[in-house]
C-alpha cells in the first residue's frame, strides 16, 4: 500500500492553522508538517498560495487547499467518525462564517488594541463580548456548541476564543463561565494537546516531520 504524501504548511500559534491540525488529527490524516515562521515566509508557501498565509495543504495529486475551514470539510468528508458535520451544518457554517468574518476582526482590535487608539479598550471590549454573550448562551443547555458532543464548530471557534480569553483570562471567565468551562475541555483535550507539539522551524533544503496518528 503506497502512503498518500500531503504536504501541511502551519504556525504553531496561529488560530487558522490550530483549527485545520485539529480536524486533521481527527480524521487521522497523515502528512509532513513544514512549520514556518510568519515574519520569514518561504517562496515556497507564495509558490503554493499567493495569500502567503497559512494554513496551507498541498495534497498528495498536488492540488492546493489554503482557506483552513475548507481544509477542515476537506478532513472530515474523508474520515469524520464521530459525526462532527453530519448534523446542524447550516447552523454551524452561520457560525463560523460570523466568527471569521466579524468575530475575528473585533478580537484583533480588542487584542491590538493600542493600534486602534480611536475607540477605547471598553469600547472592544464591548464589541467582543456582544458575540462571546452569543456563544455563551449556546453552551447553557449543553457542554458543546450543539448539545452534548464536540462538533465541526467547537474546533472552528475554538482557537478564536482561547485568543480572546487570554487578553484578560479573569475577566473572561468571570464574564463567561460556560464558555470558559467549555473552553478549558477543549484546552486539556487530548485532541488540541496533540496539535500543540513544536516542529523545528522547516528550512527548504530539508523535508519537514512526518505527522501520523494512532
Amino acid at each position: 500500500m503506497i502512503m498518500e504524501h500531503h504536504v501541511l504548511y502551519s504556525f504553531r500559534r496561529c488560530p487558522y492553522a490550530m483549527r485545520a491540525r485539529m480536524a486533521l488529527a481527527y480524521s487521522k490524516v497523515s502528512y509532513e508538517h513544514r512549520e514556518i515562521l510568519l515574519r520569514d515566509r518561504p517562496q515556497t508557501l507564495y509558490d503554493l498560495s499567493s495569500k502567503g498565509t497559512v494554513p496551507v495543504l498541498q495534497l498528495a495529486d498536488g492540488s492546493v487547499i489554503d482557506e483552513s475551514v475548507d481544509i477542515m470539510k476537506w478532513a472530515l468528508k474523508r474520515n469524520d467518525p464521530e459525526h462532527w458535520y453530519k448534523e446542524n451544518f447550516d447552523h454551524q457554517d452561520g457560525l463560523v462564517n460570523k466568527n471569521d468574518e466579524i468575530f475575528k476582526k473585533r478580537l484583533d482590535r480588542y487584542k491590538y488594541h493600542v493600534r486602534f487608539p480611536e475607540r477605547s479598550f471598553q469600547d472592544h471590549r464591548a464589541d467582543v463580548s456582544e458575540i462571546l454573550n452569543e456563544y455563551n448562551s449556546l453552551l447553557e443547555p449543553g457542554p458543546y456548541m450543539f448539545g452534548k458532543d464536540i462538533c465541526f464548530t467547537d474546533i472552528a471557534l475554538m482557537p478564536f476564543v482561547r485568543q480572546c480569553a487570554h487578553v484578560d483570562l479573569e475577566w473572561f471567565n468571570s464574564s463567561f463561565p460556560e464558555l470558559g468551562a467549555w473552553l478549558d475541555r477543549l484546552k486539556e483535550s487530548e485532541l488540541f494537546i496533540s496539535i500543540m507539539v513544536k516542529y523545528p522551524i522547516w528550512n527548504e533544503s530539508e523535508s519537514g516531520q512526518y505527522v501520523t496518528w494512532e
